[in-house]
Order: C-alpha cells, then sequence, then structure tokens
C-alpha cells in the first residue's frame, strides 16, 4: 500500500522514486494506490478547490508511469470512512508524546510555518498509518525520510493488539535506496522548492528547464575542468543517459564538454526517455479518472469493512 497526495503535478522524481516501483510491484502482488486527500488538508486545508482539481493530474501522472488500474486498487483516501473510523479508534490509545517525537513534526513546522501546527497536522502519522492498517497491508515502500513514521505506526499496532487482541497487522517497510533526484537548483526535486520536471510537461518546458540547470559554478568557461561529481546535470545522465555517463564524466572532468553542450544532449535524452509515458497521458480520457476512483474506492471499501468488523469487536463495539 502506498499513495501521493494531490498537491499538484508529478515530476522526475517521483517517476524514478516511487512509480517505476509500483508498476514492479503491481505485477508480483496485490496493490492498493492512495490518493491521500485528507492528508493533502494539513498544509492545503485554505484551498480545498486546488486539492480537489489535482485529484486528476494524480490519476493521470499514475497512469502514464503504467499503473494499471485493472491490475491495482486506485482509490479516493476521503471516499473510505473506515480510514477515518479506524483513526479515530486508534487515536484513543496514542500517546500525544508518541506524536511529538516523530521527527518530521518539528522539521515541517520550521520549514512551511507555524500556521500548520494542527491537530490534524500532529495526527498525520496515524493517519497514514491507518491508511495502511485498514488494507491490513504487510508491505509499504518507503523511502529512509518515512521510516520514523512506519516505525510510529508498527508501535501503534503493537499497543492495539496488545490491549485488544491480535487484529491488526504490522507493515513491514520496503526500503527504496533510490537516492535523491536533483532539481534545477542543485536541491532535491519537490514541488515545495518549485525545481521540478513535470511528468506532463511537453518537451519544449523540459529542455528549458534543463537549459536552466546550476552546473559547477567553477566551470565559467567551456574548456575549463570540471567536477562532474557535484554537478546535478551529470546526475540526471545517469537516468536518461546511462549509456555515455563514462564518457560525460571524462570529457566534463577534462574540460573537452562545455556545460552548453551537455546540458543540450540531457535535454534530448530525457525527452526521449519521458516520451512514451508523456504519449500515454495525452491519449487518456480524462473521463476516466471518475470511474477509476469511483470503482477503485468500492473495491477499498469492502477490504477496510473487513477490517474495520473485527476492530469493532475487538473493541466490543459489536457482538
Amino acid at each position: 500500500m502506498s499513495g501521493h497526495r494531490p498537491t499538484g503535478r508529478l515530476h522526475l522524481g517521483h517517476l524514478l522514486g516511487t512509480l517505476t516501483n509500483w508498476v514492479r510491484l503491481s505485477e508480483t502482488t496485490e496493490t492498493f494506490f492512495e490518493v491521500a486527500d485528507l492528508h493533502a488538508f494539513t498544509t492545503g486545508f485554505e484551498n480545498p478547490q486546488a486539492i480537489r482539481d489535482a485529484r486528476e493530474d494524480l490519476i493521470l501522472d499514475w497512469l502514464a508511469a503504467g499503473i494499471d488500474p485493472e491490475r491495482s486498487t486506485l482509490f479516493l483516501q476521503s471516499a473510505v470512512p473506515e480510514i477515518s473510523e479506524l483513526h479515530t479508534l486508534l487515536s484513543m490509545i496514542v500517546p500525544v508524546s508518541w506524536l511529538q517525537r516523530v521527527p518530521t513534526y518539528k522539521d515541517q513546522i520550521e520549514a512551511l510555518g507555524p500556521e500548520i501546527a494542527t491537530y490534524g497536522f500532529l495526527g498525520y502519522p496515524l493517519l497514514q498509518l491507518c491508511d495502511i492498517a485498514v488494507f491490513r497491508a504487510d508491505t509499504v515502500p518507503v523511502g529512509r525520510d518515512q521510516v520514523s513514521h512506519l516505525e510510529f505506526g508498527r508501535e501503534v499496532v503493537r499497543r492495539f493488539n496488545y490491549f485488544y487482541g491480535e487484529t491488526l497487522v504490522e507493515p513491514q517497510a520496503l526500503l527504496s535506496e533510490f537516492s535523491a533526484v536533483p532539481g534545477t537548483d542543485g536541491r532535491k526535486m519537490s514541488k515545495s522548492y518549485h525545481n521540478t520536471i513535470d511528468i506532463a510537461d511537453d518537451e519544449e518546458t523540459t529542455t528549458k528547464k534543463v537549459r536552466s540547470y546550476i552546473t559547477d559554478p567553477q566551470k565559467i568557461r567551456r574548456n575549463d575542468p570540471g567536477r562532474p561529481e557535484i554537478c546535478p546535470v551529470f546526475a540526471l545522465h545517469h537516468y536518461s543517459n546511462a549509456a555515455r555517463v563514462a564518457e560525460i564524466r571524462e570529457a566534463c572532468a577534462s574540460g573537452a564538454l562545455g556545460c552548453v553542450a551537455c546540458k543540450t544532449e540531457l535535454a534530448e535524452t530525457l525527452n526521449a526517455f519521458l516520451r512514451p509515458g508523456r504519449e500515454r497521458r495525452a491519449s487518456i480520457d480524462r473521463t476516466r479518472v471518475d470511474e477509476i476512483l469511483r470503482d477503485g474506492s468500492a473495491k477499498a471499501r469492502e477490504v477496510a469493512n473487513a477490517t474495520m468488523r473485527d476492530v469493532r469487536r475487538a473493541l466490543k463495539l459489536v457482538d
């Protein structure tokens, strides 16, 4: 089980870091992928229409990446009320101190401002657990930055099962060793930094963004020796131009390859790499999005209902 928040179009970092892995997992196991619209309200509560509008882009990007709704369950978080019910019930047994010690809580407040320090934001990791636990998912693909959230969730499951009997499944992390994809400013590619190459960008836009990338600040003139190991443009060649990486490294370091030519080659190979997915995205009938979410959410509710029947019995809410 995994998901994304509908907070804008997905980018190259999502494609390489998560979506490719999702496609691979869906070929061999049952998979649930969530449009996490409730989570989006923790930082975007002032603009609900933007969250609503972003749902379509999210599904289109998933389909463009090769996610098959016939093979995986694609669902809307808010359309599965069992998730919210489980969140309410588990919140009764989770100490506030457990939530406050999750590392990302203070980090995100410092990064995004104190106005996001709401009750819902504090409970974000618990709602994440409920996304997983309501489907009794045993495996969650995560990056290392999310390990603390999953370990928190495992603690909550152990606490619930200790009090009420073995009911919920303790999820295991499937760690991604994928390194962060650099954005145009050299930082990790992120919608928050506005430094992305989006899956849905056209080729002209991608080329312009590649040309805007920062490079080695010491390589001022074309024939100056470069340091490819610190250059984000060189890093991107590994993803779309792997066969040429060794040659580019040598040519950059020797000064034989200038930054303009290096960026031109990257733009060409990156557009070629992204072209099949972009063509799939353009061919999708957008009216299918609501149908995919409706059908997927109905299937997700069937699974979630079975879990909640056992949770309610464990808590003596029903016979």
